[in-house]
């Protein structure tokens, strides 16, 4: 019992400690102003920047015409044989974007 008394009293010190140097920390951030709780995320995402989309009822959403299948890693563009067979696995802006995604485009 005395045993779990020490180990309790040790957490309860140790986390006094973490959180007395966790306030000095944020102190000092804010006294230099650099309070990074005020700071928004830079680079908030948003629909532009997506390189790639899930297939609707099995066809290509409007901006994303690749269709990759990601069991083989390859990617068909519009106008290639097998394009209009192929049911997709995602749907990419551009060859570009899906070769990025470690794709490679089909030799038909």
């Amino acid at each position: 019992m005395a045993k779990l008394l020490r180990r309790g009293l040790l957490l309860g010190a140790l986390a006094g400690v973490l959180y007395a140097a966790w306030r000095a920390f944020e102190s000092r951030q804010q006294a230099n102003g650099l309070d990074w709780q005020a700071q928004p995320f830079p680079y908030p995402p948003s629909a532009t920047s997506k390189t790639w989309a899930d297939p609707l009822d099995g066809e290509c959403p409007d901006g994303f015409p690749v269709k990759a299948k990601l069991s083989s890693g390859i990617y068909h563009l519009p106008g290639n044989g097998n394009y209009e067979r192929t049911a997709p696995d995602r749907c990419y802006r551009d060859a570009a974007a899906a070769e990025a995604d470690g794709l490679r485009a089909s030799k038909r």
